[in-house]
């Protein structure tokens, strides 16, 4: 049975899900700590506003967008509670609510890799690209074939559960990639990459906008 649209998988764990998911990843936090300065910076898929916590740092104002409502009741909450500023967006990855050429700070990590087909992977890059203000940079950061819980080489399509503490599991869909296939999908996409590297199973770039 295929795994139903994010939404509503994430509608459903979103509170549990929320609670394992307390610390930024540290990729994310050295990205954020090299960056410049930005007026505007953008969360795409920001769960329970771990990674907008760290972007408030840097930035004059914060967007958070989840596809998730129960995500982001639970991003509420942490901004609340910790006193940090993000406004924050339900939408769609591949349809940006932002006018283009205006974030100068962008994390796009645990979030692409949910999206199907291919073509809306890339349609969603090119969405960053097209938000991204001259200069600015943004990391994405994809689950990949480099995680040792996989005995593959090639990028596929699969299913997780997700286990619910009364036992009930709720299957999530991916698309692990494999390092050349991130590559080539960044290529195939508007934006232009300023470094690829790989960390903890996971692949990440460094992009910035189109040249103009």
């Amino acid at each position: 049975m295929e795994a139903p649209e994010p939404r509503h998988t994430y509608d459903r764990i979103a509170e549990h899900f929320a609670a394992t998911r307390e610390h930024p990843w540290p990729e994310v936090e050295s990205f954020v700590a090299d960056a410049d300065p930005a007026a505007l910076a953008l969360d795409v898929g920001c769960g329970n506003g771990r990674h907008a916590e760290v972007l408030a740092d840097v930035a004059d104002r914060v967007l958070g967008l989840d596809v998730s409502r129960g995500l982001l009741r639970t991003a509420r909450d942490r901004r609340t509670d910790r006193g940090f500023a993000v406004d924050l967006l339900q939408g769609d990855a591949a349809r940006l609510p932002v006018r283009a050429d205006r974030v100068g700070l962008g994390v796009y990590v645990a979030a692409l890799h949910h999206l199907r087909p291919r073509e809306r992977r890339i349609g969603s890059l090119d969405e960053l690209a097209r938000v991204l203000a001259p200069g600015g940079r943004a990391l994405v950061g994809v689950w990949s074939t480099t995680h040792d819980r996989f005995d593959a080489t090639a990028g596929f399509d699969t299913t997780v559960d997700w286990t619910l503490p009364g036992g009930e599991t709720l299957p999530r869909y991916y698309h692990v990639y494999d390092p050349t296939e991130f590559d080539e999908d960044l290529a195939a996409s508007d934006l232009e990459p300023v470094d690829r590297f790989e960390s903890s199973g996971n692949c990440y770039a460094v992009v910035g906008p189109p040249s103009r």
